[in-house]
This record gives structure tokens, sequence and C-alpha cells, in this order.
């Protein structure tokens, strides 16, 4: 019984001893896997980094995970973006002094005018067409002294709220440029040639996602921060004189006489206006057959027949 307890004890230790000695030389041999890779880890890092954070830019669509943390929180946007726009017809008296009125009244307060367009339609009258960019300050004051300029004919306003446009195209303008950031940093740590081109690809895709946006942040504090009013000017038709009575009476047939008489001079001054150079000629040529050819023929000498002998006279006689 002695032999037996004492036996247990020496196998239990023995396999303990075991058991250490196999944990020991995995993670020796753990160890030397890691460092023989390590080498080709950090050669490929620079390309590894960029392709992920390519992938995760393009599953998120403000720009990838990383940068999304990295970025600094967008301002907060404390006013409303509104793009106003209104649409103004009005008929006017005289259409180029209303267009002066609405220029100026543009330019007083801190507007510009845009595109304008004049014709005239088969009556004569004039039709204008004018584009008004005006801060959005002064839009309701602006409006309403368009408005007065004439007989309001139509009128279209429009608003529209773009706040949230505005947020968002902030929040990835911010996670574009500190992407564009990472990039820089991976290049300027990249040893391998061909890490450098591919960072360099991605660095100008990246670059010109970021115009784009700031392109279009332009747009859009250009059209928040000035209202458009598209102004159409149209002259009043001429009115047409209306009489009580159809009848005509003296002073009618008065005025369509005297018509009738200054029509017929009219046509007398004509008639003797196309006559007189046939006339002129006519004269002219009578004079030169009076002055110049009628007295050389008057003065040419009459032939005289010749005389008879004095027999056949005398023979004539008897």
């Amino acid at each position: 019984m002695r032999t037996r307890r004492s036996v247990r004890p020496a196998r239990a230790l023995a396999g303990v001893l075991l058991a250490a000695a196999l944990a020991t030389g995995g993670c020796s041999a753990a160890g030397g896997d890691s460092a023989g890779s390590e080498a080709d880890d950090k050669a490929a890092a620079p390309a590894q980094e960029a392709a992920t954070d390519g992938g995760a830019k393009q599953g998120a669509p403000g720009g990838s995970a990383a940068d999304g943390a990295e970025a600094a929180t967008p301002p907060k946007v404390t006013a409303d973006h509104i793009i106003r726009t209104a649409s103004l017809t009005v008929r006017v008296k005289d259409v180029s002094e209303a267009l002066d009125e609405a220029r100026a009244t543009t330019e007083n307060a801190g507007g510009y005018v845009g595109n304008e367009t004049t014709r005239r339609d088969a009556e004569g009258r004039e039709h204008t067409r004018v584009v008004l960019r005006v801060p959005v300050e002064k839009y309701a004051d602006v409006l309403a002294g368009l408005e007065g300029a004439g007989k309001l004919v139509e009128r279209r306003a429009k608003a529209e709220d773009v706040t949230d446009q505005v947020v968002d195209v902030e929040s990835r303008i911010a996670s574009q440029r500190a992407s564009v950031a990472r990039v820089r940093e991976l290049m300027d740590r990249a040893s391998r040639l061909s890490d450098v081109v591919t960072l360099e690809g991605e660095l100008s895709t990246r670059q010109a996602e970021l115009e784009s946006l700031l392109a279009r942040q332009e747009s859009l504090k250009d059209r928040t921060s000035l209202a458009t009013i598209t102004l159409s000017l149209s002259g009043t038709p001429a009115e047409k004189a209306t009489r009580d009575d159809d009848d005509p009476g003296f002073v009618d047939a008065l005025t369509g006489g005297w018509d009738v008489f200054l029509t017929l001079l009219r046509w007398l001054a004509l008639a003797i206006g196309a006559v007189l150079p046939f006339a002129a000629v006519a004269a002219l040529l009578a004079l030169l057959w009076l002055k110049a050819v009628r007295p050389l023929l008057s003065r040419r000498p009459r032939t005289v027949p010749p005389a008879p002998p004095a027999g056949e006279r005398g023979t004539a006689g008897d």
C-alpha cells in the first residue's frame, strides 16, 4: 500500500513537467515566426493601411470610419439655410424707365443684375426679362418695391430649406481633409516605389473629391446668401378710342373731304413729278430746234431754174 501511494505523486509530477516543457517550446516557435515576418509587415504596412482606409471610405458615405473618428466634429449651423427664389410679371407704362428703377433698387440693396432679355411683339409692345440677385436680408423689401412698379400680373415665390445639405457637405469636407492628410502621412512613411505609386493615385482621387465638395459648398453658400428674383416687364397696350355715335356727322364729312382733297393734291404732285423729266427733255429739244437747227435751214441759198432761149421766148409769146 505504501509503494502504490508513492508512485502516484511521482507520475503527477512528471506530467506537470512535460506540460511545462511543451508550453515553453510553443512560445519559442511563435516568437520566431513573428520575428521572421516583422520586416515584411513593416514594408507592406503603408499600402495595406491605404487599402484599408480606402475600403472603409467606400463603405461609409461620408468617408472612412477611421477618418470619421479622427476628423473634428463639424461646426453646428445656428441659422437656417434657405434658398429663396421669386418670379414677378408686372405691366408698366414705360418698360425702360421701370427697368432702370429695378436696377437702381437692386444695386442699392447690395445685389447685382444678371441675365437680361428684351424683345418686341407684333403690336410693338416691349417685353423685358431680367434676373436680379439680392441679399436675403433685403429680399422682402426689394420684392415689395418691384411689385409696386406697375400692375402686378403674376407672382411666384419659393423657399427651399437646404440646412441638412449644408451640414452634410461640411461634415464630408472635414472627413475628406482628414483622409487626404492621412494618405500624405502614409506617403512620407512609404519606402517602396510600388507603395508610393499606389498612394499617389489614392491621394489624387481623394483630392478631386475634396475639390468637388468645396465647389458644392460654395454653390450652396451663394444660393443661400443671395435670393434670385426673375422680373418680367411688359408695356401697357394702347387703348383704342371708342365713339358714342357711329353715324357720321358734318365734321366727319368735312374731315373726310379734306382728306380726299389732300390725297388728290398728293397724287397730282406725284403725276407732275413723274412727267417733269420728260417735259424738261422735250423743252430742251424744242429750244435746240428754234435756236440752232431752224436758223441754219433759213440761211441756205435757194436754187433758181435757168431762163429759156430767146427764140423760145418769142414763140412762147406768139
